[in-house]
């Protein structure tokens, strides 16, 4: 797929678990892993804007386009 999902570079970044995340933006554990595997389909604007809150960042840092 060439979206390429970068939450996992960004939690490292903020030094943040997944269960700390999950916490903040009320996801389930479950749908952060398949946001973080690169599984979605798609993403809400509701949850990248919550992302991007959490993890203080812009979409851009958090979706990649790759051909």
């Amino acid at each position: 797929m060439p979206i390429v999902v970068n939450l996992d570079v960004m939690m490292a970044k903020r030094k943040m678990s997944l269960n700390e995340l999950s916490e903040k933006v009320d996801l389930t554990l479950s749908n952060l892993s398949i946001l973080k595997t690169g599984k979605a389909k798609a993403i809400r604007f509701s949850t990248l804007e919550a992302l991007c809150k959490a993890l203080e960042c812009e979409p851009g840092d958090l979706l990649e386009y790759k051909k």
